[in-house]
């Protein structure tokens, strides 16, 4: 079996972490890639950490035990949270994205892989500390940020639907009351798609009423897990009283002003930052 240079293992070494952060890799499974001693590998991944360190890229763990290994846990500097925040609060007020009605088009920025990305990581970033089994997220447009966020997270995604499906088997639903229009509208899960006592984080694309998030955490609650934290990533300033008010949003959207051509979005204070 071939036998590898320390700088290419190195250079695969960081290929690995970074394709897969905050999941746990045993020794034995780097040994078998490399061909190699355990004790060498321990001493590429020590020259790994030193590197991640030094560049602010986010640290190396090792975890003891039979279970444990080594996990990659990424970090984001505030500059670069402020950067991205920034970034998107320009692609948003775009006035060409005004659309009849004073809504605003996004579709094309939730399905964009650059933008989620970021937005995966500065949500990451918020619950670094909390130990998540899912993210959750109902059928919307932010599907793909949630995604990239269970992807980072290396943790299943939960899609809660608006209407029922065959293929989910045995469902779940209730009913809730939507914010902005002030009527009752339904959401299922599949009594399959989450484990009792489960840890959960909540990720949704827009709240305006907080109607939807607090469906779905109303949810969670008949699944006896609990929510560890709700993150979205655009809330409106009006209306001030929500229905939901424990969460984390990256831009707040002040106004829509279709007369004029004119949308307000700014970026929001984060907890933690």
């Amino acid at each position: 079996m071939k036998k590898y240079k320390r700088n290419q293992r190195i250079g695969a070494l960081m290929k690995i972490f970074s394709e897969r952060p905050n999941h746990i890799f045993s020794y034995n499974y780097f040994s078998e890639i490399f061909n190699s001693a355990k004790s060498t590998i321990s001493e590429d991944i020590v020259i790994v950490k030193n590197i991640v360190e030094e560049f602010n890229y986010g640290e190396i763990k090792t975890i003891a035990g039979a279970s444990g290994g080594v996990v990659f846990t990424p970090k984001i500097k505030k500059d670069e949270i402020k950067k991205i925040q920034e970034e998107l609060c320009s692609v948003f007020s775009d006035k060409k994205r005004i659309i009849p009605g004073g809504f605003i088009y996004m579709t094309d920025i939730f399905n964009n892989p650059y933008y989620v990305q970021n937005i995966a990581k500065i949500i990451v970033s918020m619950y670094e500390d909390k130990e998540i089994d899912y993210v959750v997220t109902v059928e919307t447009k932010g599907i793909p940020a949630a995604l990239m966020t269970a992807k980072e997270m290396d943790v299943p995604l939960v899609v809660i639907r608006r209407n029922t499906k065959v293929t989910e088997g045995s469902t779940l639903s209730i009913n809730y009351v939507s914010g902005s229009s002030n009527k009752i509208q339904t959401m299922t899960l599949s009594r399959r798609a989450l484990k009792e006592n489960s840890k959960v984080l909540i990720v949704d694309d827009f709240m305006k009423g907080g109607g939807t998030v607090r469906g779905m955490k109303d949810m969670m609650s008949e699944f006896n897990v609990e929510v560890e934290g709700v993150s979205v990533v655009i809330s409106t300033k009006e209306p001030k009283k929500k229905l939901f008010t424990d969460y984390n949003s990256l831009l707040l959207l002040e106004k829509v002003d279709e007369e004029n051509k004119l949308i307000v979005i700014k970026p929001n204070k984060l907890q933690g930052f």
